[in-house]
């Protein structure tokens, strides 16, 4: 089992202490080194601004929202940073959900796994960069038709590092993580459990069956999976500090009858616990929200309790489809973090 460093997005502003979070990952032999955006920071800025303090550790995205930029900027942007880092840099990209594509990116959100199917294709024809691009779906074309008129396919001034940069996605539902299995190079869930590794095995394997696959087999695909880690000898003690942040992805993140994190805890049987999760955190009582979730919501997506606890529960997560634990946490944390699962 291998580590990599989640930095997440920024809250009010740039998180403390991040430099050095970075230097442990890189003197500890943490494979990558991930950023985030949602509604505030973007996720390509402070990931070139902290990688350049870095020579080994790998600089990803978890995740650069789809709609956000086109996909020919996306493809510019990824292979900036390519150069930038010497050939380090994954693209992990996601569709979000309706609220922030539809209110902040002014952007439509229906068909995102078509949308999301189109955009890595036109991404990685650019990437490739043999011929210049041209590209017409349903949801993008390239040269664009019904404006001027007079625009042509182009092929980028830059010659990439790489004309294969690895691309993840961060997917949660059936469908879309089918589709991670049959054209990214790797999965990037959010809340994973080791009791849903089978249903997730399956659609993994049924997208990697499927023509035209890029891997067929998880042998060579990646799964880098965010699994929050709370050392204290108390296990509600460190419970508790997991439970702010369930709470609002189960209760407050998304709309009402859209709320696909919901849909993951309601997988693994916690339904009625997040409706009433739910119903807390849309009233205004985030108290009671947190106060709702129950230790086992917890453990079944987090390590908390002390370090031989988690020795122990680190074998489901050994036992599964993810290969890499995405942690977050200040310097002394990950230090502990490594000490456990990198010996």
């Amino acid at each position: 089992m291998d580590l990599s460093l989640g930095m997440g997005y920024w809250s009010s502003g740039p998180p403390e202490g991040a430099v050095e979070q970075i230097a442990v990952a890189e003197a500890r032999g943490f494979d990558t080194v991930w950023s985030a955006e949602a509604y505030g920071s973007d996720a390509l800025t402070p990931l070139a601004w902290w990688g350049a303090a870095t020579e080994r550790l790998g600089l990803g995205t978890s995740i650069c929202q789809i709609s956000a930029r086109t996909p020919a900027a996306m493809a510019m942007a990824a292979i900036t940073m390519d150069h930038l880092s010497d050939g380090r840099f994954r693209l992990g990209l996601g569709a979000s959900g309706p609220q922030v594509v539809e209110g902040w990116y002014g952007q439509p959100y229906p068909k995102p796994l078509a949308r999301t199917r189109e955009y890595v294709e036109i991404i990685r024809r650019i990437v490739a960069r043999d011929v210049p691009v041209e590209f017409h779906g349903e949801h993008y074309h390239l040269p664009y038709k019904g404006g001027a008129d007079l625009g042509k396919a182009l092929k980028s001034t830059v010659h990439p590092v790489r004309t294969d940069i690895p691309i993840y996605l961060g997917a949660e539902g059936p469908k879309n993580v089918a589709m991670t299995g049959e054209i990214a190079d790797g999965w990037l869930p959010l809340f994973f459990s080791p009791a849903d590794d089978d249903f997730y095995r399956t659609a993994l394997a049924e997208g990697m069956a499927r023509d035209g696959a890029r891997h067929t087999s998880l042998d060579t695909f990646d799964v880098q999976a965010v699994v929050p880690v709370v050392i204290d000898d108390d296990v509600e003690t460190a419970a508790d500090k997991v439970r702010p942040m369930l709470a609002l992805y189960a209760g407050g993140m998304g709309a009402k009858e859209a709320n696909f994190h919901l849909n993951v805890f309601a997988r693994m049987g916690y339904e009625d616990v997040c409706r009433r999760i739910q119903d807390h955190y849309l009233a205004g009582d985030r108290a009671s929200a947190i106060a709702a979730v129950p230790t086992a919501m917890v453990e079944d997506i987090a390590l908390v309790g002390p370090p031989a606890k988690i020795r122990d529960d680190l074998a489901r997560w050994e036992e599964s489809v993810v290969n890499t634990l995405v942690v977050s946490g200040p310097a002394p944390l990950l230090h502990a973090i490594a000490d456990i699962v990198l010996g």
